[in-house]
């Protein structure tokens, strides 16, 4: 079985789409049609259905997706240990990151990255960061940056690279004005209407883990929206919808501006680490390796944040 055929295959059901895979690929997109036809007259069967819309798996497709994905990755295993990659793709990294790295901390990382490294191409994907664990263990993405290690595999390495500070987020009126000398207490929160982050969140479950550790089951919240995107929970909080506890990173602004309140907690700082994370025993390429080491110089001389 061509390996070629099948990576023409991931990339249409990944992107569902026939020019985009092309793109991705760098072929042409009549080449990546008669790779995919190869592989149907090679199997039997059809693998998509096709529209001017794009191109959607078949149940067929379905049940070969999974076996592929892991021949692909197998095959990048053995090319990056014997250093086999492909010239355009060993300038190349794939990332993936959480909320909060990818939209407060990575385009700093980044631009300075590519100020120093103008060769290396980068290419980002969002997720939450369960999201993130997942493409790295499935070998979607080289490196990942999360808020989180909750939930994760033995197959993963996590590496400490940004210490996050987590507050309460209020909007700007007096009835929470003196919380910021005297601390919100944690009991005060089963008290407030709350906006949470989606479930696989980092900053949800490290807020989870913290109010467990109080005695505070989080299923006391008067949870009034779950919301996947930080800034339209920053949007909702400032129009008096609620409270809600995000990283300090992402309000650095509006506290300043006074268009929010970030606000401490009485019981202590919730801290947690933000963490770069990399599948164990898998060779990094060159562009992954020393993004890696760039981003631990950062670290080291506090420049990140």
């Amino acid at each position: 079985m061509n390996l070629k055929h099948l990576e023409a295959f991931v990339h249409v059901a990944d992107q569902k789409s026939f020019s985009k895979a092309a793109q991705k690929l760098y072929l042409t997109q009549p080449t990546v049609t008669a790779h995919v036809g190869a592989l149907e007259k090679e199997l039997g069967c059809r693998l998509f259905t096709r529209s001017a819309k794009g191109a959607w798996l078949l149940p067929d497709g379905e049940r070969l997706y999974p076996y592929a994905k892991e021949m692909l990755r197998m095959e990048g295993d053995i090319q990056r240990e014997f250093g086999l990659s492909q010239p355009h793709m060993s300038s190349k990294i794939v990332l993936g990151a959480s909320t909060v790295p990818s939209q407060y901390l990575m385009p700093q990382i980044l631009a300075a990255f590519s100020r120093e490294y103008p060769e290396f191409q980068i290419e980002m994907r969002e997720s939450d960061s369960g999201g993130v664990l997942e493409w790295v263990e499935a070998g979607e993405v080289e490196l990942g940056f999360a808020g989180t290690r909750q939930g994760s595999r033995a197959t993963l390495a996590f590496e400490a690279f940004y210490t996050d500070r987590l507050v309460v987020v209020a909007p700007n009126q007096e009835k929470y004005a003196h919380y910021a000398q005297e601390g919100f207490a944690p009991g005060e929160l089963a008290q407030e209407r709350v906006l949470v982050r989606e479930a696989g969140s980092g900053t949800r479950m490290e807020a989870e883990r913290y109010l467990r550790t109080q005695g505070i089951a989080p299923e006391r919240l008067r949870i009034v929206a779950e919301i996947g995107n930080t800034e339209a929970i920053k949007k909702a909080v400032a129009r008096g919808m609620g409270i809600s506890i995000l990283s300090g990173a992402t309000v650095v602004e509006e506290a300043r501006s006074g268009a929010l309140l970030s606000l401490p907690l009485r019981g202590g700082d919730i801290e947690r680490e933000l963490y770069m994370v990399w599948r164990k025993g898998r060779k990094q390429t060159p562009a992954a390796f020393t993004l890696m080491e760039f981003v631990r110089k950062l670290r080291a001389v506090g420049e990140i944040g």
